[in-house]
């Protein structure tokens, strides 16, 4: 893997290291966000963190993009769960 980077950094970016390009990447968390809704059930929304702006440069410059967020989900509580087993 690091060396198929450092194959695309050379054009783009040529002063970043693989190593160096991977760590700004691992700055991007993802996240889930549980909100309880009247009924009993939970509201999941998965959530990338929006990158920095070195990022969107580094990203825009190797033509990549981030993946759309993924659409909400909703879930029974874990307690229904745990009663039906």
């Amino acid at each position: 893997m690091q060396v198929t980077l450092t194959q695309q950094l050379r054009p783009h970016a040529s002063g970043l290291t693989a190593r160096s390009v991977l760590e700004k990447f691992a700055a991007v968390q993802m996240l889930d966000v549980h909100i309880p809704t009247t009924d009993g059930r939970e509201l999941v929304l998965t959530r990338y963190t929006e990158p920095e702006r070195e990022l969107k440069l580094l990203l825009e410059r190797l033509n990549l993009e981030l993946p759309a967020q993924p659409p909400p989900r909703i879930t029974t509580a874990q307690v229904d769960a745990a009663t039906s087993v």
